[in-house]
């Protein structure tokens, strides 16, 4: 019987849509949306996210325009965006909320990068534990007698073999992002 790997693929497949997600919160000194996603806005009693209160637009390429449904969440918007300390200057006008991404300086974009290899290693970390766990799962139906040693280590290999096209895959997609902060 053939030994299933579709758990362990479907794992290391979250792990790079989790990178995929952080990155995309990672400023780059354009105006990207994404950055709101985890500002949390206190409406009506209960935390929501900007994009369930308002509307985000860009501007301009480094402008986010947000215009709430409810007017009377323009104020909790603005404290929700000066609370998340996102880098970034806040504005209210007759419309909405101005979003201002700031030039990036040199020692910033530094900064930035850093953070960004800092999300890549811990994807790493946890690549590396979801093949420990398979690892773990094949050494053990190997001695409760359900495949031979030859089928093992060939279980292992392709483990590895996947493990070593991911992390490449996420290398990639952190060389790009750093390109993206850099330029």
């Amino acid at each position: 019987m053939a030994y299933n790997l579709n758990v362990f693929k479907d794992k290391v497949k979250a792990v790079d849509t989790w990178l995929e997600k952080e990155l995309t919160t990672v400023r780059t000194g354009r105006a990207n949306p994404s950055i709101l996603d985890g500002v949390m806005v206190e409406s009506y009693g209960a935390f929501m996210g900007i994009s369930q209160v308002a509307s985000i637009t860009n501007e301009d390429p480094r402008t986010i325009r947000i215009v709430p449904w409810d007017r009377a969440q323009i104020k909790g918007i603005e404290k929700a965006l000066t609370a998340a300390n996102l880098g970034v200057s806040v504005s209210v006008d007759e419309k909405g909320v101005r979003v201002a991404f700031p030039a990036l300086t040199e020692e910033t974009r530094q900064q930035i990068v850093k953070v960004a290899k800092e999300k890549l290693e811990n994807s790493r970390i946890s690549l590396r534990k979801v093949r420990d766990e398979e690892n773990v799962a094949v050494d053990k139906k190997e001695k409760e007698g359900g495949m031979g040693e030859d089928e093992k280590f060939r279980i292992k290999q392709e483990i590895q073999k996947i493990v070593d096209d991911q992390n490449k895959k996420l290398q990639e997609r952190m060389d790009k992002k750093e390109k993206e902060i850099l330029s």
